[in-house]
């Protein structure tokens, strides 16, 4: 593991810069007791993209002691709308360099270790050994998984957030008092069901947004201050401006992390199919999508369709549509045998991604009128029915 430290960092940070931290020292309930706990911790953030970009440097103005940073990318010119951490300057450096030298103008104080590795099943374990808390702004599955699995087996707390086009998600897992990532997604979607950056885009201020929740309950672990959200996700959808909040809880028949696996193999990442795009299959020419307007109509007419939601529970409490069955994309192999493939199924899901993944499980099961909704509920709500909840 190749380490390359920046910053001179002092534990003194807390008691003697009153002056820096003055307006959060005022904050009741914190004073120099928070002040000096964050002087104190030690916090690792893996990723230095969107979400670190928002990270990093509130962790450092806040005056977190020491900062480790794990990434092995380099700055793209098409990172800079979002990742407001690195400069047109920084493009092909390192992103931990670049993010180190970006600590060092914020403060000086505050010590970085640069990690310019992926973080792996091999490293994780002695890499989180050495720190206080872990935030996850990775943007893959395999990474999320093996952070989580990693924290709950070296007993620190981990703060993870995940954005998709114009909407995020924050919590906080911490196997040691509450609910983890794994209990809110007990399994990861199949390969290519959700959109990258790269393939759907994002929206530059929901990493913010996302950054700064997450740096957030990053200090009120760390201080004691407030209510950290566990056992509790949060969701915010820019184009709504909206927040939204669930509560999940332990899942009592899960069995106990005592090691970390194959994250790749875990996720399906090798040897993944890429999600259907056309409108119709090769074969047949038959249609396998319905846009909301026209399933509305169908609906309406009184059609018998059978609405198959492939979302997780928590999306379901959400927003849903009226008397759909909700099969989550990750079971839905283990139960199709209960299902008539001689009945017209519409497959839909948040964004019409995943969906697609459902459809091509039904395909393969002889499920010929089966079709997909074009958009998810997120164009059904935009379409057709506003009551019905965006997320």
């Amino acid at each position: 593991m190749q380490l390359t430290p920046a910053g001179s960092g002092t534990t003194d940070i807390g008691t003697t810069d009153t002056g820096r931290y003055s307006r959060q020292l005022s904050l009741p309930g914190f004073g120099l007791r928070a002040q000096r706990s964050l002087a104190e911790a030690r916090v690792l953030v893996i990723g230095a993209g969107g979400l670190g970009s928002s990270v990093i440097p509130a962790l450092a103005a806040a005056g977190v002691g020491t900062i480790g940073i794990v990434d092995d990318d380099s700055v793209e010119l098409s990172n800079l709308h979002r990742q407001y951490v690195h400069g047109q300057a920084d493009v092909g450096t390192a992103k931990v360099d670049s993010a180190a030298a970006s600590v060092a103008t914020i403060n000086p104080a505050t010590t970085v270790t640069a990690i310019a590795e992926r973080l792996t099943s091999a490293t994780a374990l002695e890499l989180f050994a050495g720190y206080d808390l872990v935030l996850d702004g990775s943007d893959n599955f395999p990474t999320r998984y093996l952070a989580n699995d990693a924290a709950a087996i070296t007993g620190i707390p981990l703060v993870w957030g995940a954005v998709s086009q114009y909407a995020g998600q924050v919590g906080l897992a911490w196997a040691a008092r509450g609910p983890q990532y794994r209990d809110l997604f007990p399994s990861p979607p199949p390969p290519g069901s959700v959109l990258s950056c790269e393939q759907g885009g994002v929206f530059p201020t929901v990493v913010a947004v996302i950054g700064s929740i997450m740096a957030g309950e990053a200090l009120k672990v760390l201080t004691g201050v407030g209510q950290p959200l566990l056992g509790r996700v949060t969701t915010f959808d820019a184009l709504t401006g909206g927040f939204r909040e669930l509560g999940y809880d332990r899942d009592p028949s899960a069995a106990p992390l005592t090691e970390l696996i194959d994250y790749d193999a875990f996720c399906g990442v090798v040897g993944s199919e890429t999600p259907m795009t056309d409108s119709a299959t090769p074969d047949s020419g038959t249609p396998t999508s319905v846009t909301a307007t026209e399933l509305a109509a169908s609906l309406a007419a009184g059609d018998d369709v059978v609405l198959l939601d492939v979302r997780e529970p928590w999306e379901a409490e959400i927003a849903s549509l009226p008397g759909a069955l909700l099969v989550p994309l990750g079971s839905l192999e283990s139960v199709i045998d209960k299902l008539d493939p001689a009945e017209d199924f519409v497959v839909y899901c948040h964004h019409g991604v995943r969906s697609e993944s459902g459809l091509r499980i039904l395909q393969q099961h002889g499920f010929e009128h089966a079709k997909h909704l074009t958009g998810g509920i997120e164009a059904w709500s935009r379409e057709v029915d506003p009551a019905v909840a965006r997320y």
